[in-house]
């Protein structure tokens, strides 16, 4: 039987579980306006301080996926997905999709902006000249078609209902609802018609959730709830105690997939984070059998040359210039400002505040403190120290990437406090924390 919004509040809010049916009648109420903001933000907060099963939270996740266009493939290969909960020069997405293409999958990427001290994909994207990074559904059909993966920004078709919630609960002080987190991730990727999914859920000072117990129960409840709504799904913990790639910033983090899918250069802790990933989604999509085999098949695609061909190809298909990845400088906004940071004594890198290191190219304006704010692609760090790295005069900490020199002084003075530094290397951390696989 249907309920009126504010008993279905507050039948939550006494500690009550929801039927399947009165979330789904919540949800259309907020996709038709029949919902108001303020019953929006009650059931939010409800949310938050009650809390959902895993039935609930998977009746939640499947009324958001209907609240708009569910997409449908006849693909000659699996439809394939991967999902970071975001952390500091996290790029992966840009040269994992045109790997697993390389292999066979097919990927359609719905991606976000930054969020916080996060980098966002679509910002990314948005530096290269001429890319379109929200096209319409059927560009977006016949890219992933023809080329293996296209990667854009959430379209007004998938998942309206998330939108609204979502920019409720950045004002309301329920973000952090690891139920509704997992509604919100997993909704747009339900509705993406994906036949598998990897999450790479975050864990250190530049995760949002800094704290293992915490990382693993988001984790837990990301596996456990799309595979009961329906998808296979796995997750890695990865270490987020440092920078993922040694760029943070927009053109900048583009200059360096530049790099790596053409092997100018490739970092050995992104390579392997990146082939970990990779690997997850081929066997889920049950192109190989076990990960061993997985690893192998992605390393070929990537030291061929094979996944920055399909990068190059979706650059061109959504817009972009065909030669982005032999000439990145000269399509790039470059920053007028470019200068090292030295730290203050030479020693060995022993912590870094990543979160600081993200929220000091936010500083430099390479991210948004209001959703409605510009971001300027070309600033950034590069060169960033990484932990147990060696610092002196000729090794600085960072690159800063700066519109002015006071911002560059800004930037300089928060990497400087960022970084922690002695005279001992410290001991190596677990890059690859845990698994948790699809439940048996």
């Amino acid at each position: 039987m249907s309920l009126l919004p504010q008993e279905i509040i507050r039948r939550k809010r006494d500690g009550g579980a929801l039927d399947s049916e009165h979330i789904h009648d919540f949800i259309e109420g907020m996709t038709s306006g029949r919902v108001t903001e303020g019953q929006a933000a009650s059931f939010a907060m409800a949310i938050f301080f009650r809390g959902l099963s895993v039935k609930e939270r998977v009746a939640l996740t499947r009324a958001m996926m209907q609240s708009g266009e569910v997409l449908a493939w006849d693909l000659p290969g699996p439809v394939l997905d991967k999902h970071s909960t975001g952390g500091v020069g996290d790029t992966i997405s840009l040269a994992l999709a045109p790997a697993v293409a390389a292999c066979g999958g097919y990927v359609p990427m719905i991606s976000g902006r930054g969020l916080g001290h996060t980098g966002g994909t679509l910002d990314k994207l948005d530096s290269i000249p001429g890319y379109v990074s929200q096209p319409d559904i059927e560009t977006f059909r016949r890219v992933t078609r023809e080329i293996g993966c296209a990667i854009i920004g959430q379209t007004a078709d998938l998942a309206p209902a998330d939108k609204r919630l979502y920019s409720i609960r950045d004002v309301t002080a329920t973000v952090e609802s690891v139920d509704l987190i997992t509604a919100s991730i997993l909704s747009k990727k339900l509705a993406a018609g994906l036949q598998g999914l990897v999450m790479d859920v975050k864990c250190g000072s530049g995760a949002f959730m800094d704290n293992p117990a915490d990382a693993r129960a988001l984790a837990e409840s990301l596996v456990l709830v799309a595979n009961g709504a329906g998808l296979p799904t796995s997750a890695l913990l990865t270490d987020m105690n440092e920078s993922l790639a040694s760029a943070a910033g927009n053109a900048v983090e583009i200059a360096y997939i530049a790099d790596y899918l053409t092997g100018r250069r490739r970092e050995p802790r992104f390579h392997d984070i990146n082939v970990a990933l990779c690997a997850e989604m081929l066997v889920l999509g049950k192109i190989v059998d076990n990960l061993a085999e997985a690893r192998a098949r992605v390393e070929q695609a990537i030291s061929s040359g094979k996944a920055a061909e399909i990068f190059a190809r979706m650059v061109v298909a959504l817009g972009g210039p065909a030669d982005l990845l032999e000439r990145p400088d000269k399509y790039l906004s470059k920053a007028p400002v470019i200068r090292a940071i030295h730290a203050e004594k030479a020693g060995i890198v022993q912590r870094v505040a990543t979160r600081d290191v993200g929220i000091a190219v936010v500083a430099l304006g390479g991210g948004r403190t209001r959703p409605q704010d510009p971001v300027d692609h070309a600033v950034g760090l590069t060169n960033l120290a990484g932990i147990g790295d060696a610092v002196d005069h000729d090794h600085p900490l960072a690159i800063v990437h700066a519109q002015t020199e006071e911002a560059a002084q800004a930037a300089e003075r928060a990497v400087h406090a960022a970084y922690t530094i002695g005279d001992s290397a410290p001991h190596p951390g677990h890059l690859i924390l845990e698994r948790i696989g699809v439940p048996t």
